[in-house]
């Protein structure tokens, strides 16, 4: 009997940002993740708003043809006391929500507590610890120039479990059926 290949697919994460863009990409084959590349686009040198927006709709729209991912994942924008700053990290996640949507990328979007949750274990984890966590999660050594690639990455990686832990999610029918299916973790 042959064994069913296991499942594949590329999840471009991103942490939007008007002054910094991280971005992340995994390959998850089953429940092994690996890492693909990771990065930041600088935008701090342009004035315009508009320019600024472009310059991620269009690194977002060369990240999903060079990598051709399954899923885009994203950051949502934390609440804060300056609406401004709101307004402008929405707008840039809605740019690059766009981008995925324009080519019939599903997207789907997580808050910065659950991110740090779901890669150290920690909803108030510090942008240091996550990176830490995933240079040891992903096996790679260099640390990046800026934190907001390894939280780009984050957001992939959060994706990433949350579909395993939901694919291994089963309705029983009682007790007994969910301790015979369940052996090896009563082990």
């Amino acid at each position: 009997m042959q064994r069913e290949k296991a499942k594949e697919r590329i999840i471009l994460g991103i942490d939007p940002g008007t002054v910094v863009m991280g971005y992340g990409v995994v390959k998850q084959t089953g429940q092994k993740i690996s890492l693909l590349s990771l990065g930041i686009v600088k935008m701090g040198h342009l004035d315009d708003q508009g320019l600024k927006l472009q310059r991620i709709f269009k690194k977002t729209m060369a990240l999903i043809q060079e990598y051709q991912p399954d899923c885009v994942a994203l950051e949502a924008p934390f609440y804060g006391k300056n609406i401004q700053v709101m307004l402008k990290l929405g707008r840039a996640q809605g740019v690059a929500m766009a981008a995925a949507l324009s080519v019939d990328i599903p997207i789907f979007e997580y808050a910065p507590r659950k991110i740090k949750q779901s890669v150290t274990g920690n909803g108030s984890a510090s942008k240091e610890q996550v990176a830490a966590m995933l240079k040891t999660i992903l096996q790679f050594r260099e640390t990046p120039e800026f934190l907001d690639a390894t939280d780009g990455l984050a957001v992939a990686v959060c994706h990433a479990f949350q579909q395993n832990n939901s694919l291994e999610k089963k309705s029983y029918s009682g007790w007994e059926a969910f301790v015979k299916d369940n052996q090896r973790r009563l082990s």
